[in-house]
C-alpha cells in the first residue's frame, strides 16, 4: 500500500481497512495531511475536528481488530457538506448569520453516513444558505477550482468537489435544488448525482412535501457513487413519499449492454439555452463514446418549455418556507440574492401556485412522452466554463447577458423542474485544461441504470483519473466583486 491514500477508491480503502492493510488511523493521518497541503490553495475545508476525528478513527481500528461485523464505509475519513447538520460540530450554512450554530442531532444523510463507519472530520465551504452554484461567502471566504485556483469550482456543493478532486476524500455528501452536485461536478472532473425524489429522504419540519431539493453523493468514480447510495437510501417515516429505491438497489452488478438503446442529446434544451461554443463542440465529439457501444444518439429534447417556471416559483416558494424567518431576525448580514429569492417566494399568490401545479403537471406528460421515445437524455451540465472566482456569477453566457443569478445555471435547473434523476460524468477538458461535464437524465427511479450508463460512459473514457496539479497560488479573498443582477 502506497504512504498516501488519497487515489483510492471509497471501495479501494475501505477494503484496504478492512483486510488491514491499512488502519483507520492511517487514512486518517493521510487525510489531514493532505488537507495541510492542498486547503491553502483551494479553501475547501472550512472547519476540521481532528482531535474528534482521532477518536472516531482509534474506535475503527478497534472494531477492526475485535473482529466483528464491519460497516460498509468503516474507517473513511469525509468532510460533509456545511448545509448538512452535523451533531455537536459547527455548521454554518455559509453564512454570518449562522457563524456559532453547532445543531444537536445529524441530518438523516449524516446520520447514515456516521453508521456505515464513515470518520467525520470537519466541513466543506458553501455558498450562503447553498444560494447560487458559485462557492463564496462572508464568513469563510471562497473556495477555488483544483484545476485552476484562480477559478470557481461551482456550487453549492463546491467545497465537496474541491476536496474529492484534489484527493483529500474518495466521496462526499452534498445537496442539489438547481445544480449544486451536478455544476460543481462539471467544473471539479468528478461525478456528481442528484437521486429520483426521495430515494434519500430530506425530513422537514417546514415542508415534508418539498420535492425540489435534493442531498446526493459526489465521487470520482461512479462505483463509489453507487457505494454512497447503497448505504444512504431508504425510507424514512418522516417523509411521507411511497418508498422509491432501497438500499439494495445500488449492490447490484453495474455492468451494462448499450446496445439498441436511444439518447436524446440536445444543445439548449429546445428553448434556446445559451452554452459556450466550446463546451458544444466538446460533448459532441464525446458522444462518439455511446455509439462506440452501440447506442444510437440523435437530436431530441423533452418539452421544456414551462420548466422555467416550474423550476422559479418552486424553489422561491422553498425559499421563503425555509429562509424567511431567518431574513426576519438577521436579514441585515444575509447576501442580496438570498433576500431577492425570498421575497419571489412571498409574492407568489394563490393564482402563481395553481400555474405552477399545472405547468408541473403538463412537464411531466411531455418527459413522459420524451421516454416513450427515449431511454435516456444527454445535455451540457454547465452553460459555462470555471469563470473568475472573484466574481458572483457570470455576467453573461455566450453573449446572452444574465439577468439573475441563476440563468447561468438553467442547464441544470431546468432538469431539476423535471425531478428526474441526473448524472454529471467528467467528459474531459478544454484546451487550457478545465474540465467538462456531461449531464444525464433517465427516468423516475430508473437510479440504478442511469449509473450504469454512466459507468459504461466512464469506463471507455477514464477522464476522471486525471489529477489536478495544484501548483497555482490562491485567489485573494478580499478580490470578490459583484456582478449586478
Amino acid at each position: 500500500m502506497s504512504s498516501s491514500t488519497g487515489e483510492l477508491s471509497a471501495v479501494e480503502l475501505t477494503a484496504a481497512i478492512r483486510s488491514k492493510e491499512i488502519s483507520a488511523r492511517e487514512a486518517l493521518d493521510d487525510h489531514l495531511q493532505r488537507i495541510s497541503e492542498v486547503n491553502p490553495v483551494i479553501n475547501a475545508v472550512v472547519t476540521l475536528d481532528a482531535d474528534g476525528a482521532l477518536a472516531l478513527a482509534r474506535a475503527a481500528d478497534q472494531l477492526t481488530a475485535s473482529g466483528a461485523d464491519l460497516p460498509p464505509l468503516h474507517g473513511l475519513p469525509m468532510t460533509h457538506k456545511d448545509t448538512n447538520n452535523t451533531a455537536g460540530m459547527r455548521t454554518t450554512q455559509g453564512s454570518l448569520a449562522l457563524r456559532d450554530f453547532v445543531p444537536d442531532a445529524d441530518d438523516l444523510i449524516i446520520a447514515r453516513l456516521k453508521s456505515a463507519g464513515v470518520v467525520s472530520t470537519g466541513k466543506s465551504n458553501v455558498p450562503e444558505f447553498g444560494a447560487g452554484s458559485h462557492t463564496f461567502n462572508e464568513l469563510f471566504g471562497t473556495t477555488t477550482n483544483p484545476y485552476a485556483p484562480a477559478l470557481s469550482a461551482g456550487g453549492s456543493s463546491g467545497g465537496v468537489a474541491a476536496v474529492v478532486a484534489s484527493r483529500i476524500q474518495a466521496i462526499g455528501d452534498g445537496s442539489d435544488m438547481g445544480g449544486s452536485l451536478r455544476i460543481p461536478a462539471s467544473f471539479c472532473n468528478v461525478v456528481g448525482f442528484r437521486p429520483s425524489t426521495a430515494v434519500i429522504p430530506m425530513p422537514s419540519d417546514v415542508n415534508a412535501y418539498a420535492w425540489l431539493g435534493r442531498t446526493g453523493p459526489m465521487a470520482r468514480s461512479v462505483e463509489d457513487v453507487a457505494l454512497f447510495m447503497s448505504v444512504t437510501a431508504g425510507s424514512d417515516p418522516r417523509v411521507p413519499y411511497p418508498a422509491g429505491l432501497q438500499p439494495e438497489v445500488f449492490r447490484d452488478s453495474l455492468e451494462t449492454d448499450m446496445r439498441g438503446m436511444r439518447i436524446g442529446w440536445s444543445r439548449d434544451f429546445g428553448i434556446g439555452v445559451p452554452v459556450e461554443p466550446e463546451i458544444l463542440e466538446h460533448l459532441e465529439r464525446q458522444l462518439s463514446v455511446f455509439a462506440d457501444l452501440g447506442a444510437i444518439v440523435e437530436e431530441a429534447t423533452p418539452d421544456f418549455s414551462e420548466a422555467d417556471l416550474v423550476f422559479g416559483n418552486t424553489r422561491a416558494m422553498d425559499f421563503a418556507a425555509g429562509l424567511g424567518p431567518i431574513l426576519e431576525h438577521a436579514g441585515d448580514v444575509i447576501k442580496p440574492e438570498v433576500h431577492w429569492n425570498v421575497n419571489k417566494g412571498l409574492a407568489l399568490t394563490a393564482r402563481d401556485l395553481i400555474e405552477t401545479a399545472a405547468a408541473r403537471t403538463r412537464l411531466e406528460r411531455r418527459v413522459q412522452e420524451f421516454f416513450g421515445r427515449y431511454d435516456l437524455f444527454a445535455s451540457p451540465c454547465a452553460q459555462v466554463l470555471p469563470f473568475d472566482a472573484t466574481l458572483r456569477y457570470p455576467a453573461a453566457v455566450a453573449g446572452v447577458e444574465s439577468e439573475t443569478y441563476l440563468d447561468w445555471m438553467r442547464s441544470a435547473c431546468l432538469l431539476s423542474a423535471t425531478g428526474l434523476p441526473v448524472l454529471s460524468v467528467p467528459a474531459g477538458f478544454n484546451k487550457a485544461g478545465l474540465p467538462i461535464g456531461l449531464q444525464l437524465a433517465g427516468n423516475h427511479y430508473t437510479d440504478m441504470q442511469l449509473l450504469r450508463w454512466g459507468r459504461a460512459f466512464e469506463q471507455q473514457t477514464g477522464y476522471a483519473a486525471v489529477a489536478p496539479s495544484l501548483a497555482s497560488t490562491p485567489v485573494p479573498q478580499e478580490d470578490l466583486s459583484s456582478v449586478s443582477a
